[in-house]
């Protein structure tokens, strides 16, 4: 018998938890454990242990299934990362950080920076095939306009999966940094001029207020 310590981690956003039933699937190069249920009600920024029993030593561990189905209402839960722990002490980090919806199995390699030549198993190999088939899917180009650079071929961003949407928390950073250059720029006189700009000097007191400052991980300059 080999039992595999296992810590599941919820990002600390805002309604990253959920209520729905949340199971692993622990997959090494010698075998695959069974279908194993975590919890069903996960609260954000905390984690959640439990000890896998498996029949025999699955090797090393190259990749976990996460598996979510609906309890009752269904509400998408933000998975930030898995640990697992080998009977010989070995540690293996699998970062997700990415949301799970609806009744999905979404599947993780080990964290180690891997390149296509090292994938010896054939189940990494038909991993990464499928992972690329997912996002040549997902990501579609159209041209908006003659001469313009490439558009991705949504009517919407409410089309886009929600791990590449922006986070209800960045939107809101982002449109109340617009709403303070916009009265910013209005008492400083910007929104409100008639005429010309007399030198560069001028122009450098009307944007020196923002100049320097870090806004959502971009320089404003």
């Amino acid at each position: 018998m080999a039992i595999y310590k296992v810590t599941v981690a919820t990002g600390d956003m805002v309604e990253a938890g959920t209520n729905n039933f949340i199971s692993i699937t622990l997959v090494g190069s010698y075998g695959e454990s069974r279908q194993t249920t975590v919890s069903f009600l996960f609260q954000p920024g905390k984690e959640r242990s439990l000890s896998v029993h498996c029949g025999q030593d699955l090797g090393p561990i190259v990749l976990i299934r996460l598996h979510k189905w609906r309890l009752f209402l269904e509400d998408a839960w933000f998975c930030k990362d898995v640990r697992v722990t080998a009977p010989n002490g070995t540690l293996y980090r699998f970062p997700c950080y990415q949301w799970l919806e609806g009744v999905t199995t979404v599947e993780v390699r080990e964290g180690s920076g891997k390149k296509l030549v090292d994938d010896k198993l054939q189940i990494l190999k038909e991993h990464r095939r499928q992972e690329l088939a997912a996002r040549q899917e997902a990501y579609r180009w159209k041209d908006f306009a003659q001469g313009w650079p490439r558009c991705l071929n949504v009517d919407s961003i409410l089309e886009l999966d929600s791990n590449v949407q922006f986070s209800s928390i960045r939107a809101t950073n982002f449109t109340g940094f617009l709403i303070f250059q916009g009265a910013s720029h209005f008492l400083s006189g910007f929104l409100l001029r008639r005429t010309s700009w007399n030198s560069l000097d001028e122009m450098r007191t009307i944007f020196s207020r923002t100049q320097g400052r870090d806004i959502g991980g971009c320089l404003v300059l």
